[in-house]
Parts: C-alpha cells; structure tokens; sequence
C-alpha cells in the first residue's frame, strides 16, 4: 500500500492508498483542527462518545499501518473521504471548514491522477523542488520511485505478501547493498518520521537503484516464486550493488554511505556548497 503525507497549513497529516482510495489517519486530522496536546486521547474519548451515539462512522474506520513518530509503521484508525466529513461535524473547530476544502481538493487530485498518472510526477517534482532538491537530484529520485514500483509489481506478481514481507525483502537488500538495515539507515541520518532517500545523496540514490534493479532482474531470470526464493534474491540483487559500492570506495579513498540528511539545509544549497 502507497503512504504518503499531505500537508495542511503547515501540519502533516498521515494517508494511506487503501483499495484505490486514500485514508487519512484520524488522530492526525484531530491534532490539526483542535490542536489538543494529545490527539490520541482527544479521537478516543471522541470514538466512545460517537459508539455510544450509535454513530456509523467508528464501524467504517480501519486500522491500517502508518509510520509513527519512531519511524515503526503502527496500527492506526484511519477513515476514508467520506468518514473524515463525517468525523469533522463532530468536531468543534474555526479549522473545519477550511479543512473540508482542503480534503475534498485532495480527494480531487488523486482522480486527476488516476486519469492521467503523468500529473502525479509533475506534482512529486514540484513539491521536491519546493523543499530545495536540485534538477539532478529530483531526476534520480523520480527514476528510483519508478524501480522501487517495478520491484515492488515484481514481488506482488510473485506471491509476496506486502507486510511484512516487502519490508523484509527491502531489509535484505539494503544490509547487503549498504551493510545497514534501513532502520540502522535512518538512525545514522538522524531521521525519525522522514522518508529515508529523500535524505539521500546521489551516489546513495544511484546504489539503491542498482540493488534494487538488480533484485527485479534476477527474480524474473530466476522465476523466484514465493518468499525464501524472492529473498535470495533480494540478497543477491543488493550484494552486486554492494560489491560495486566497494570497489568505489576503494578507488576514490571514500565511502559512499553518508550520515548527512537535508533536515536542516536543502540539497540544492549543499550541492553548490560541495562543488565550491
């Protein structure tokens, strides 16, 4: 399943693609529009008052798994469009109306880009550009989306379930491609909730591409079905982009893994900083 984060008025605010629709976490919407310190209490004293109103909204929530503040993907209410309108009424708050404008444009693009899949890049790019990325970073970030969504095909196609699993396929090829486990990864940058290869730098970008490229070649050269097939495969797709971060490093008297993150200053401005 796709996450991502949409922005309000600065807050972010936690969604999910679940069967061709977005579901935004609910305690997130509740911090936005009443700004209470601890927005799980607020939604579950608001969840027992909506159940005991025999409110049909509680039953149509799902718990699906969002990435929390410890960077762990937890089990998370979350309510589709609809839900969250329904949600908002019960919800006194100056933000409500805003909000429901800002929800129903969101809805509005996600059918935009069903229809035509190109805005959704034009989109990616603009809002990597608005961070501070660079032309040539965007450029190999967007191609390594495109070979994480071909791996990621390749393994649905191939029995492999999406949770757990892709998440341990991804461990696999990242500790052999990197000698750090995605976790380990974000621990070095300093990350917490961030998406790790938005921190980073392009020879990170460019191996992560090769480990995973080479995994969704071997896996169909292979016919790799099930998970301990696709899991040696994995391993095999990082270890040659492991092997090839190895010899560079040794030519160049570098190493390419890097604890530096864009946290605190873009990319961009670091990239003209590095070529000075």
């Amino acid at each position: 399943m796709e996450t991502k984060l949409a922005i309000f008025k600065g807050k972010k605010i936690r969604r999910i693609l679940y069967n061709d629709e977005w579901w935004f976490s609910i305690v997130d919407i509740c911090g936005v529009l009443t700004e209470s310190l601890d927005a799980g209490a607020y939604w579950r004293k608001l969840k027992q008052r909506l159940k005991a109103e025999g409110s049909e909204v509680v039953t149509n929530c799902h718990g699906l798994k969002l990435v929390a503040a410890d960077g762990k993907k937890r089990q998370t209410d979350c309510a589709d469009t609809e839900g969250i309108f329904r949600i908002i009424q019960s919800i006194p708050s100056p933000k409500a109306e805003p909000f429901k404008r800002w929800l129903a444009k969101v809805g509005y693009e996600w059918v935009q880009e069903i229809e035509d899949p190109e805005l959704a890049t034009k989109r990616t790019k603009a809002l990597y550009r608005a961070k501070g990325y660079s032309e040539a970073w965007i450029e190999k970030r967007m191609r390594g989306i495109a070979v994480r969504a071909e791996l990621t095909d390749e393994w649905k196609s191939r029995g492999i379930k999406e949770q757990p699993e892709y998440a341990i396929l991804t461990t696999e090829t990242s500790k052999a491609a990197f000698g750090l486990t995605p976790a380990e990864y974000r621990e070095l940058k300093g990350l917490k909730r961030e998406n790790l290869r938005d921190h980073m730098t392009d020879l990170e970008l460019i191996f992560s591409m090769l480990g995973e490229a080479a995994t969704t070649e071997i896996a169909r050269k292979q016919d790799a079905q099930g998970f301990p097939e696709n899991r040696t495969a994995a391993r095999k797709g990082g270890r040659i982009a492991g092997d090839a971060r190895e010899k560079l490093e040794i030519e160049t008297d570098d190493t390419v893994v890097s604890s530096e993150n864009y946290l605190t200053e873009p990319e961009a401005r670091k990239r003209l900083k590095g070529n000075k």
